[in-house]
């Protein structure tokens, strides 16, 4: 049985990466001017490529009156960014053309769930939701 080629793996990933994310952390900020010390959003990591995925989930709880339709989302990105449980995500969905990278929705915001590490690529299970 031969060995993975995780490089090779990684590669073949990452061609399927044409959405964009930023990754907001909430850290001590202070104010230089009233040294008020608040938690804010700040960007640890900006414009990565990414791929967003969601699959519908079967639910047994629907009736003739309401059919609820629950998603799972998941973020796919390299590896070596540490992401924590907890984190904001800004995530545009988009398509790579001749002519580079082109957003086609709007941006969205999700909540980081747990990442799940691979050696080619982590899975970060998301909510969307908004944040102040």
């Amino acid at each position: 049985m031969g060995r993975i080629n995780y490089e090779r793996h990684r590669r073949q990933i990452e061609r399927l990466y044409e959405d964009k994310c930023t990754i907001y952390r909430y850290e001590k900020v202070t104010d230089p001017e009233t040294e008020e010390t608040t938690l804010k959003p700040v960007a640890v990591y900006a414009d990565q490529p990414c791929r967003i995925s969601q699959k519908a989930l079967g639910t047994n709880n629907q009736t003739e009156a309401q059919n609820d339709i629950r998603y799972e989302t998941k973020l796919f990105i390299a590896p070596e960014l540490e992401i924590k449980q907890g984190d904001m995500i800004e995530a545009v969905k988009g398509r790579i053309t001749a002519m580079g990278w082109k957003a086609i929705g709007p941006a969205r915001k999700y909540e980081a769930g747990e990442p799940f590490l691979y050696p080619s690529h982590q899975e970060v299970s998301i909510q969307r939701k908004e944040w102040a």
